[in-house]
């Protein structure tokens, strides 16, 4: 496969949809809840209502499916910045939000010793 020049991201991405939760960092605004679009382990595209800008600081919560880890399914917390906004559904209001993950926290299951 051919990959353009443009294109600098350094991680397999793949068009997955999964509901995640979103909170700008550090502010007073509800958490929201939105879908991906497109996931990878340094990044995530997502649809959502809320006014989010480019450069602003994000937390996001989601179940980091197999498919992209080739580990068993386990929920992220993710800190990322905002590096794209678009225009993905007008008719309904919704913005297009490109989020390059900076650090992530991956719950992982008690392991209880054996006896």
């Amino acid at each position: 496969m051919k990959i353009a020049s443009s294109d600098r991201r350094l991680s397999r991405r793949l068009c997955f949809k999964t509901p995640l939760r979103v909170r700008i960092w550090k502010s007073t605004a509800p958490e929201q809840r939105a879908e991906s679009l497109n996931l990878s382990q340094d990044g995530i595209f997502f649809a959502t209502d809320s006014l989010i800008r480019e450069g602003e600081t994000v937390e996001i919560l989601l179940k980091m499916p197999e498919e992209i880890t080739d580990e068993p399914t386990t929920e992220w917390r993710c800190t990322g910045h905002v590096v794209r906004i678009e225009r993905v559904d007008s008719s309904r209001g919704k913005i297009g939000v490109g989020v390059q993950f900076d650090c992530y926290e991956v719950s992982r299951a008690k392991i209880e010793p054996k006896v």
